[in-house]
């Protein structure tokens, strides 16, 4: 095959539609002119932009390492497109070009379009505006760029807040349905810290705020349609649990362009670049607000020694405590915003049953250690809580089923520059179970975090009692959660008068029911995944089990053909450990805890792919989350253990995967033995020497089986290794819905790695009748985009495992 010729199939994707992503974006903008290529090959770790080219034989290694992640995207032959990338801890290199493709990260969405309009741009603050020529006006004492003359057309609540289709949905349903519409004017901040203000055009005064930190995308309509002239944002409501979509129409059309690229500033620019030991900024009205960040985790002894944190149930959003067993709490305190104030001790944990709880029902418990952590960015207060004591008998009774019980936690801090004691509190959910009941580790964080605004006030030199150092006292404290529900009637969804029928919150329909021929791909980590079960099913794998521990080296006879029916899901993370023979893991458990502790040489790419690892999954698209710490510290602790392969893209879904039914320590363990025992790291080794052996194995395959498919695909110029890399590499977890890779996987862990032959031909076979009617591009894009899309189905999922399961591969 001519290698070359291929690759000059490859083209870039282009959509009308401009979006932006807060925690990862790409800015588009089309060129009249041809850019020849300016990058050397390099992997730049600051732009994090990868430039590949799909098709070319001599460079598989670097186009595995790059395709892994979010796939290149399509478009018509001949355009050209200059990408330009940041991310929020910092800015790229510069643009890059290539003729071939772009490969986004956490969503990968094109955003072509987004130009700089051909007008002046707006006036910073303190450099002067005339009058009466820009819709764009300053606003005094505040880093941020105002635009005048925009219409606020309402607000609507969204199931998937990152989704280009949905927003434009309802972006066109508000304009078409908005009978009374809002003029104000919009307030974009220049930093990531800042927020994004509403404001009233005639009074100036504030209607509403959104933090830019909880904005977590823009779009802009498309050219030629009536939401040409809007744009919106989507931002998280209620810590995350409610996502709601505000649109505007702009009466300046071309202001749309310059307001996006507003916000992607914002997105790109932290004011944290600059030390918090600097010259104080211009004195703002938040100036005297310092911000801080609350987090608990609770930890039960394991029975070996050790303390691990329990884990959290995701539909009740409560920590799942086991009955009698001794417990510890552990407090994380870090200043988010503000001059830097330092925190000299803790004088008081204190624990106790219910919420709204006086200060006379809180009970000491005995501080273990205090100070900051290993990174010095949280100061970290541990205690010791004993369940059997008297004060704390109503949370280690057993909690029925229908109900959770309330906790109420706080922490005592002296803070050196302020005159009095301050006291975080936290209110959070917990059910207790028996101590013998079996724990299904839970697709939700293992601690709760809470944002505190501390309202602090000068003292002036002659009013101290003393010439300590001490310069504040309080004046309020005020949680996120109390501040959001005050605030909650200022927004404008709100002040929108409603009539009839209509109301200004239009229920928005579930992500799945997108159209399957869009141009946007399925994001890794979609797909929800039921823990019910039928009752016979749960008693047959419960008699199952109960053998199986009598003797573990030896598998019972009827396991094979349960799992081939699917493991639930409630009952995987134990089924896994066991097939994979992680019962007597103790030391690889051990191991794990030492390699954590160990320094990486590939730290930089690790950190680089958490961010785009199941960006879908609640567990893992926060930045800095639980999730995406410990999916982190699995990927450095293997590349630690196995120096010959290291870290490779592509482990890190797999651990992410393993991460949704198990602790992070069973899941290295498990890890490993599926990249030892089952040989998924032979694929990596001496240049993809066996990868290359299974890409040769699949197409003969194919070549018995699907005659002609296969003689299409020669026709075509397609090779496998175009579109089976992921397959092998992640086992199919990179782009599939959840519900069918769990299924691999259990058939991986009890069958092999032969299964991916299985899969790669049901799949192969299920599509002939589309592939046979596409070309080379055409091709590519069906494996990208349509193929994954296919199986968000449970019903077609299980007829491809159906198929094949009973596939004979030789």
């Amino acid at each position: 095959m001519d290698d070359k010729a291929s690759v000059g199939k490859i083209s870039v994707s282009s959509d009308s539609v401009s979006t932006l992503n807060s925690e990862d974006f790409v800015l588009v903008s089309r060129q009249g002119d041809e850019t020849p290529s300016t990058n050397n090959g390099s992997d730049d770790e600051k732009t994090g932009l990868k430039i590949i080219g799909n098709g070319s034989e001599q460079q598989l290694q670097k186009e595995l390492a790059d395709v892994l992640m979010d796939p290149p995207m399509d478009d018509q032959p001949g355009e050209k497109e200059l990408v330009e990338r940041s991310q929020l801890d910092g800015e790229g290199d510069g643009p890059l070009s290539n003729p071939l493709s772009a490969s986004s990260t956490i969503n990968p969405v094109p955003l072509v379009g987004l130009q700089k309009p051909e007008m002046s741009l707006p006036v910073q603050p303190g450099q002067g505006d005339s009058e009466g020529s820009s819709p764009f006006t300053p606003v005094a004492d505040e880093d941020s760029v105002v635009f005048s003359k925009l219409t606020y057309l309402g607000c609507a609540s969204v199931n998937a807040p990152r989704s280009e289709v949905e927003a434009l949905r309802m972006m066109s349903i508000l304009r078409s349905q908005c009978q009374i519409s809002l003029d104000v004017t919009l307030s974009v901040p220049n930093v990531s810290e800042g927020t994004v203000r509403l404001l009233d055009p005639q009074t100036n005064t504030e209607i509403a705020n959104y933090p830019i930190y909880k904005i977590l995308f823009c779009v802009r309509g498309h050219d030629g349609t009536p939401e040409s002239d809007c744009f919106a944002f989507t931002e998280s409501h209620y810590n995350a649990e409610l996502f709601r979509i505000h649109v505007f129409r702009c009466e300046i059309q071309e202001a749309v362009s310059r307001i996006l690229y507003s916000f992607a500033t914002a997105f790109r620019r932290s004011a944290k670049q600059t030390p918090l030991s600097a010259t104080a900024a211009p004195q703002t009205p938040d100036s005297d607000i310092f911000t801080f960040s609350v987090s608990l985790e609770i930890k039960e002894d394991d029975g070996k020694g050790y303390f691990s944190a329990v884990p959290k149930d995701k539909d009740r959003q409560c920590f799942k405590l086991r009955q009698g067993i001794d417990k510890k709490i552990v407090i994380y305190v870090q200043q988010t915003t503000n001059k830097e104030l330092a925190i000299e001790r803790c004088f008081g944990l204190l624990l106790s049953p219910g919420k709204d709880v006086r200060n006379s029902d809180m009970h000491l418990l005995d501080l273990e250690s205090m100070g900051k952590s290993s990174d010095g960015k949280s100061y970290v207060i541990t205690g010791s809580w004993n369940p059997k004591s008297p004060h704390f008998q109503v949370v280690n009774e057993e909690t029925p089923k229908d109900k959770v019980l309330f906790m109420t936690t706080a922490v005592d801090l002296v803070i050196t520059e302020v005159q009095e004691p301050v006291r975080f509190l936290l209110e959070t959910k917990v059910r207790v179970c028996s101590p013998n009941e079996r724990l299904f580790w839970p697709f939700s964080k293992r601690s709760t975090t809470e944002n505190f605004f501390l309202k602090l006030k000068q003292i002036k030199q002659k009013e101290r009692k003393s010439n300590t150092d001490t310069l504040y006292e309080v004046v309020c404290l005020e949680s996120e959660s109390e501040r959001e529900r005050r605030k909650t009637t200022a927004s404008p969804s709100v002040r929108l008068p409603q009539s009839g029928s209509q109301s200004s919150m239009i229920p928005s329909p579930p992500e799945d029911d997108e159209e399957e021929d869009n141009d946007e791909p399925l994001l890794s980590g979609s797909g929800d995944v039921s823990k019910e079960c039928a009752e016979k099913i749960l008693e047959t794998w419960g008699e199952l089990l109960s053998k199986w521990h009598l003797n573990l080296s030896v598998r019972p006879k009827q396991l094979s053909s349960l799992v081939r029916s699917g493991v639930p899901e409630a009952l995987r993370g134990e089924v896994w450990q066991l097939l994979a023979g992680c019962h007597n893991n103790d030391h690889l458990v051990e191991k794990y805890r030492i390699l954590i502790t160990k320094e990486s040489p590939q730290d930089s790419a690790i950190t680089r792919d958490i961010n785009r690892t199941f960006p879908a999954h609640d567990y893992f698209k926060d930045t800095g989350g639980d999730g995406q710490d410990s999916l982190y510290k699995i990927c450095k602790a293997y590349s630690v253990f196995d120096e010959e392969i290291g870290y490779c893209q592509g482990q890190s879904f797999l651990a992410a995967v393993l991460l949704l039914h198990m602790p992070e320590e069973q899941a290295f363990s498990v890890l490993v033995k599926i990249m030892f025992d089952y040989g998924l790291r032979e694929l990596f080794k001496q240049n993809f020497e066996d990868l290359h052996c299974k890409f040769y194995q699949l197409e003969r395959l194919m070549q018995e089986s699907i005659p002609d498919l296969y003689n299409h695909f020669l026709d075509i110029s397609l090779e496998a290794h175009m579109y089976a890399s992921q397959w092998f590499l992640t086992l199919f977890t990179a782009k599939f819905p959840l519900y069918m890779v769990f299924h691999i996987i259990d058939l991986l862990l009890c069958e092999g790695i032969s299964v991916i032959f299985n899969v790669a031909l049901g799949l192969l076979k299920t599509s002939k009748d589309d592939l046979l009617l596409t070309d080379f591009e055409g091709a590519l894009k069906f494996f990208r985009v349509q193929l994954p899309k296919r199986y968000r189905s449970e019903e077609n999922a299980k007829r491809l495992m159906e198929l094949a399961c009973n596939m004979k591969v030789k």
